[in-house]
């Protein structure tokens, strides 16, 4: 049986712990820096972080139209907070100058959930995980605020404000507004995982 290889994109954010949560699942790795190490990928990871940077990023050294072009093609993508941003085709309250590389018909706010110090911990309904309900660490984190027919629901948190969606797949393509790369769960990997 092949191996498969996750690239992680390594510009800004936790990548490195993308990578270790990889690594312990058995999986060949490898940082994304440039296009050529999108050669050859059978799944993409997009870590959290901040979304403005990592555009500006992926524009200045060349990769942001490549990253789109893979998504696009159905690599298999998962996104994480930033990188929930990065796969929106729309972004509510996003820099004007902010790119993104799409492959999620969602639109998402942006620092939804408030600024750094708002930041929290809470238990996300993701029946397609079973149960327990997941351990969510939300920084800065964004929300989905409309998602096409063609996107699943795959976790919800409650907030005093209403129950929000956190986490969409669409085909091969699944985001969380969540660091599951934070948290001692790799459900959410081993899930995404599966779908390569």
């Amino acid at each position: 049986m092949n191996v498969p290889t996750v690239g992680v994109l390594a510009l800004q954010g936790a990548f490195r712990e993308h990578l270790n949560i990889f690594d312990s699942l058995g999986v060949n790795t490898r940082g994304v820096r440039t296009s050529a190490d999108l050669a050859g990928l059978d799944a993409l990871a997009i870590p959290g972080g901040e979304s403005t940077t990592m555009s500006r990023l992926a524009a200045d050294l060349g990769v942001l139209e490549p990253v789109a072009d893979v998504v696009r093609s159905g690599l298999p993508t998962l996104g994480t907070c930033a990188g929930m941003i990065m796969l929106a085709d729309e972004v509510i309250d996003g820099r004007s100058d902010q790119q993104s590389f799409g492959g999620l018909q969602i639109a998402v706010r942006r620092n939804a959930f408030g600024r750094q110090s708002e930041s929290f911990e809470a238990q996300v309904s993701m029946p397609v995980l079973g149960e327990p309900a997941f351990p969510g660490v939300f920084i800065r984190a964004p929300w989905v605020e409309q998602a096409s027919e063609s996107v699943e629901v795959w976790g919800q948190v409650e907030r005093p404000e209403g129950s929000r969606i956190v986490a969409v797949r669409q085909g091969p393509v699944v985001a969380t507004a969540f660091h599951p790369e934070l948290a001692d769960d790799d459900r959410v990997h081993r899930k995404f995982l599966s779908l390569i």
